[in-house]
């Protein structure tokens, strides 16, 4: 026990505080306002992802523009995802606060400017500049913290922004609809202002980074032309996972295409990768053990977290029976779920490592998965939601020490990079879990009807339950499956993982 003791002392003030300089020794006292401004930043971030959905209807009668209304996710979710792991690498050669109050800026200037559009494609451009802003807030935030707090204490840290997230889930959709009946939905735009210039004010005043300045003086280079090619093939691969077998076939030339046009510049992206002296994305972040395990592991999260969130309500309300708001508190049952392991995943992986931390969030998936698999007509909804928490409670062991074990196998400047690109992961993770998801749907919809039709010709809520019911298990049956591959993200992480000098 004396030993397990002195190797939490010694977590505890570990170089992960290395960042900063003994002129911020006193950064404990900072830290509570920091988190706060980080947690609010995300929290913008993460609402504004789903507070659309339900003011649409009011957006449509004002602006117009009825075909259009997808793209004002489409391009927020792409300017974001495209963007992070280059934001993260910024964040390395520039500094966090920067690149933060970057992010912030761009936020609060996209949502104005949103605020005020005066047509639906003007609303869509301006919702790409929300993107741009919200791509560098989130790897940013999550970087800060890992300078700020020892690897013991960023579980716990990262519990509260996962708590965000989950909450924004719940929360954004309801908020979009009391703006747009008794408000109008513009506000729901224009209410970021005043609490983005809160969050940029206290992190401008209360964060110190010296770590920062120390990089700056390397005058480290920045790979334009990798940058460049990463965010084109990023684009055309999370396009063509988000647009196809809905705007085209997937094996239609435009199909096939795009993915085709994505391959020729990663190849590119490699080729550059390997010339430049200081690469935005360096390759050896691929053969590194740990921060495979991360990737993998939020590759696996971003697809479990689609799959549940977007399809659970559908089954709750159509096929079960129950009403909206039932439906919700099902779901919600994982955002309850998710913040409760993290929170508990410290002391986990200091006392025992970050592998059977992630074994064991595995188990706790693969135990929920299996139970929302098993739910049928005549299961009741809290079965359902019982599924959903301890499936939170899987991702919370797996989502939080995969990031917290990526930070800690760096050092400080290339804890951006090793964030980003697990941030990015879980982006690329939702998009294919919207491909997968909406194909396996749409394939058991079209045998049942006897057509042709593709994903967008369904609307999954206007189906008979004998047609709706075994779509959305064989969703659920697909859910389970990619569980088992967070027990190779746990096994994929070494036993001992090291802690980098900084």
């Amino acid at each position: 026990m004396a030993a397990d003791r002195w190797w939490l002392r010694l977590v505890v003030t570990a170089p992960a505080a290395a960042s900063v300089t003994r002129a911020s020794v006193g950064l404990r006292s900072e830290r509570g306002p920091i988190l706060a401004s980080v947690m609010l930043s995300t929290a913008l971030v993460a609402i504004d992802t789903t507070i659309l959905a339900t003011a649409v209807p009011a957006v449509v009668e004002d602006l117009g523009g009825f075909t259009q209304f997808p793209w004002l996710f489409s391009t927020y979710l792409l300017a974001q995802a495209v963007t992070t792991p280059i934001y993260g690498k910024l964040a390395d050669v520039f500094g966090r606060k920067p690149l933060m109050l970057l992010g912030i800026g761009l936020f609060v200037l996209g949502s104005v400017l949103c605020a005020v559009a005066w047509s639906m494609t003007a609303l869509i451009v301006f919702r790409a500049v929300q993107g741009l802003g919200a791509g560098a807030i989130q790897p940013a935030g999550i970087t800060i913290m890992g300078d700020i707090y020892s690897v013991a204490e960023r579980a716990v840290a990262q519990s509260y922004v996962a708590g965000v997230w989950a909450t924004a889930a719940v929360v954004g959709p309801t908020l979009g609809g009391l703006f747009s009946e008794h408000l109008s939905w513009r506000w729901i735009f224009w209410i970021n202002l005043p609490l983005g210039l809160v969050a940029a004010l206290v992190l401008a005043r209360r964060f110190h980074e010296g770590a920062a300045a120390e990089a700056r003086k390397e005058r480290r280079s920045l790979d334009v032309g990798g940058a460049v090619l990463l965010a084109l093939a990023a684009l055309l691969v999370l396009t063509g996972l988000l647009e196809g077998g809905i705007r085209w076939a997937w094996w239609s030339p435009a199909g096939v295409g795009i993915f085709a046009g994505a391959a020729v510049l990663l190849a590119a992206f490699v080729a550059v990768e390997r010339r430049v002296h200081d690469p935005v994305l360096p390759l050896w972040v691929f053969r590194d053990r740990v921060l495979n395990s991360s990737t993998v592991g939020a590759l696996v999260v971003g697809v479990l977290m689609l799959g549940v969130t977007s399809y659970v309500p559908v089954y709750a309300q159509r096929v079960l029976g129950a009403g909206a708001v039932v439906s919700g508190l099902a779901v919600a049952a994982l955002a309850i779920g998710w913040p409760i392991a993290a929170s508990s995943a410290g002391r986990f992986y200091v006392r025992w490592g970050f592998r059977p931390c992630l074994l064991a969030g595995a188990l706790f998936g693969l135990a929920g998965t299996a139970v929302v698999a098993s739910v049928g007509p005549d299961s009741p909804v809290w079965l359902l939601a019982l599924g959903c928490l301890v499936l939170g409670l899987g991702l919370g062991y797996v989502a939080s020490p995969g990031i917290v074990a990526a930070q800690s196998a760096v050092s400080w400047r290339n804890r951006g990079v090793a964030t980003g690109t697990n941030m990015f992961a879980r982006s690329v993770g939702s998009a294919v879990g919207i491909a997968v998801f909406g194909a396996i749907a749409n394939g058991v919809v079209a045998s049942r009807l006897g057509g042709g039709q593709v994903a967008g010709d369904i609307d999954l809520e206007s189906l008979p339950v004998d047609v709706l019911d075994p779509a959305l298990h064989a969703v659920f049956l697909a859910v389970l499956a990619t569980s088992l591959l967070l027990v190779v993200s746990g096994l994929l992480m070494p036993k001992r993982v090291e802690p980098a000098a900084d």
